[in-house]
């Protein structure tokens, strides 16, 4: 039976990863000058507040969303706000607030962006939404400046374009792509941790992709300079946002030629071969030694649970 091109799952991997659960309609063709002023004049708005490594949630069950009334009092700063796009015909905004989160009322709480992912604080919705708005208002933040004369330059587009008075250079926001690998080899695969890693946690290996690169290419790459691996095959699963600063995790699997591996101690603190029936209890936290896998939510725990469930 000849292949088809898109004989493939009905449902994308990468729509169960975390912070893929956006809805916000970018409308990147309408952005101009005026959007967030237009967006701020409807009283339907909803205002995403971040500061100071966190995020406000509001409530319980969670909400980053405030109303234009509600964000007033938490001082969002008028040339840090961006426009993220509609949601449900409401427009959906963000910026960073400048009240004092120690004094924040008892309705109000901030949490840093881990937290309030690995908790599942908030819902899928708003928290592909804030992975958007973090990443974005940590780019502004970082490239105030021209690259080309140094002059401090001007926001535009909403938020989705950096402008030049001096030398009129146009920067855009940047997304840093990340080879993330799940190397297996027969019937096991290859799991590591870092030294900043919690208790007992191993997860795949990773690395950024260098200009000029495949992903295949990256992913053979990362994989050697870490573990001394040679890899064959490159499948791609899923991607993933990361805001952390402005990522997008680029999920594979990596067949490697050999069983024989040598870690790169500077990058790693451990790493070794694991069974299936291993990992099945590492993703079940029920290992006996107390090894696990990172959150549900992680594109390296939906790289893991796809080989489990592969049989191969």
């Amino acid at each position: 039976m000849p292949f088809r091109l898109f004989d493939a799952p009905d449902m994308e991997p990468s729509r169960f990863v975390g912070f893929a659960g956006n809805r916000i309609n970018r409308h990147s063709e309408k952005r101009n000058d005026d959007v967030v002023a237009a967006a701020l004049a409807n009283a339907n708005a909803r205002i995403l507040l971040t500061g100071q490594g966190q995020v406000l949630v509001m409530g319980d069950p969670g909400s980053l969303l405030f109303s234009p009334q509600d964000a007033t009092a938490l001082l969002p700063a008028p040339d840090k706000t961006i426009y993220l796009g509609m949601q449900d015909d409401t427009p959906i905004l963000a910026s960073i607030s400048g009240f004092d989160f120690a004094a924040l009322p008892e309705s109000i709480r901030a949490f840093d962006y881990r937290s309030v992912y690995t908790q599942g604080l908030v819902p899928p919705d708003e928290l592909g939404a804030m992975a958007q708005a973090v990443s974005l208002l940590t780019w502004h933040e970082n490239h105030k400046f021209c690259g080309r004369c140094g002059t401090e330059t001007v926001m535009r587009d909403g938020g989705y374009r950096r402008t030049c008075p001096n030398c009129e250079a146009q920067h855009f926001p940047r997304t840093d792509p990340v080879a993330i690998m799940m190397v297996v080899h027969e019937d096991k695969c290859l799991l590591a941790r870092g030294a900043h890693f919690g208790p007992g946690m191993y997860s795949c290996l990773a690395g950024f992709i260098e200009p000029g690169e495949t992903i295949e290419n990256a992913v053979r790459r990362e994989t050697f300079e870490e573990t001394n691996l040679p890899v064959g095959r490159v499948l791609y699963h899923a991607s993933q946002p990361w805001p952390f600063p402005y990522s997008l995790m680029i999920g594979c699997h990596a067949e490697a030629l050999s069983d024989e591996f040598m870690l790169d101690k500077a990058e790693l603190e451990d790493g070794r071969w694991f069974s299936r029936k291993e990992v099945v209890a590492m993703l079940d936290r029920s290992h006996p030694d107390g090894l696990m896998t990172p959150p549900p939510g992680a594109i390296a725990a939906h790289l893991i649970r796809s080989w489990v469930q592969s049989g191969v």
